[in-house]
């Protein structure tokens, strides 16, 4: 399977599970770290946990904790960063990716 398919997978995994504001980073001109972020919003933290598991694959490494509103799921070439609101609005990641 193609990268960017996988990355339209676990988009839409997490749309299924009522992820809100799914966003897809192409960060392959800006990162050496993975070629492509995705972020998303669970309601609280039962949300963000039950988000992380529907992903359509096994994570190579999963981190962080629901409380803490933010887990992060590595796929190495893809990462995945699944927040609360709270969370997602006081790190404000994507403001770090604007040219991505």
């Amino acid at each position: 399977m193609k990268l960017e398919e996988q990355v339209k997978n676990i988009a839409s995994a997490l749309e299924d599970a009522k992820a809100s504001d799914v966003k897809i980073y192409d960060m392959r001109a800006v990162s050496s770290l993975a070629d492509f972020y995705i972020v998303a919003t669970g309601a609280a933290a039962p949300h963000l946990k039950a988000l992380v598991r529907q992903l359509p694959k096994k994570a190579y490494r999963v981190s962080g904790d629901p409380e803490s509103g933010w887990i992060v799921a590595d796929y190495v070439d893809i990462v995945v960063h699944v927040f609360s609101p709270e969370a997602r609005a006081y790190y404000a990641l994507e403001k770090l990716w604007i040219s991505a």
